[in-house]
């Protein structure tokens, strides 16, 4: 498929108008500044790096980590796209102060000699719809979607629905059991789910805003994935003391890792092959 075809498609079907980022003000971007292309340093969204005119193969992940990019590479990918939900790695047990850190420059050059573009969907791929984090991930969960909440730079990022788990303790086995790795349970509530109904809020979704549309909306828990108590989520966290509002996390990857499962069947119907490419959780995130 043309490459400039794909690129079009993707935005025409996920960008909306009043979607804003501001990814290239981080160093995490300017440090590889080489490699990005010149729409991203402008607008943050779309194509990251142009290093493709066909593309044969897409390849998916949540980030463009070292493990990632090097799976790519070890496939023997060639003339395809790797699309990512971040524009930057991320681990946030590396360095104090720093999740997001920047792409391998190494491997990047070696991805540029075989034509392995890279395109990049943050909250288009929050915002509400068929492949976006907190609907599949609430999909995995078996939780019936009720209705939107959470909006922010113009995405709808977050989901109320209702569970048939029992008990705060069941959904939190759940949440492991589909993750494939214990998450974190912050009981600040108790162990029932009010009205069988929980918010979700994939990926970095701890954040006070998000708790008070949860708790005008009579919820008391909420499934995210950063759980972390620190100072970006401290306020958060106190609000949930606050309110009895249970928190269970499972950490920013494995929150987000199905909407990029998910998405594989979208370049499928364009007669795309498609993978997606597994990584591991930072632990450090709950």
């Amino acid at each position: 498929m043309n490459a400039i075809k794909l690129y079009n498609q993707l935005e025409k079907d996920f960008v909306r108008p009043g979607m804003v980022e501001d990814w290239y003000d981080d160093s995490s971007l300017t440090d590889v500044a080489e490699y990005v292309c010149e729409n991203f340093k402008r607008y943050s969204m779309g194509l990251l790096c142009d290093f493709a005119t066909e593309i044969n193969k897409v390849y998916t992940a949540v980030f463009p980590s070292n493990e990632v990019l090097a799976k790519v590479l070890d496939e023997g990918a060639a003339d395809a796209m790797l699309f990512v939900h971040h524009p930057c790695a991320w681990d946030l047990g590396k360095e104090p102060g720093k999740a997001f850190y920047p792409m391998n420059a190494t491997l990047l050059q070696k991805l540029k000699a075989r034509r392995v573009s890279i395109f990049n969907l943050h909250y288009p791929l929050d915002n509400f719809g068929e492949y976006s984090t907190s609907k599949t991930l609430a999909d995995a969960l078996g939780i019936t979607i009720e209705k939107t909440f959470a909006e922010h730079s113009g995405a709808v990022c977050g989901v109320i629905g209702t569970t048939d788990c029992k008990n705060i303790h069941e959904l939190n086995v759940r949440y492991s059991q589909v993750v494939g790795h214990v998450t974190k349970l912050y009981q600040y509530g108790g162990d029932s789910i009010a009205g069988s109904r929980v918010g979700i809020c994939a990926g970095g979704g701890n954040d006070a805003d998000v708790v008070r549309e949860l708790i005008e909306n009579n919820i008391n828990v909420l499934i995210s994935g950063l759980s972390l108590n620190n100072s970006h989520s401290a306020q958060a966290h106190e609000l949930e003391k606050e309110n009895g509002i249970n928190l269970i996390g499972g950490t920013h990857y494995s929150s987000e890792k199905f909407a990029c499962i998910a998405i594989c069947k979208y370049f499928e119907k364009l007669n795309l092959v498609s993978e997606f490419v597994h990584d591991l959780p930072c632990f450090a995130d709950l």
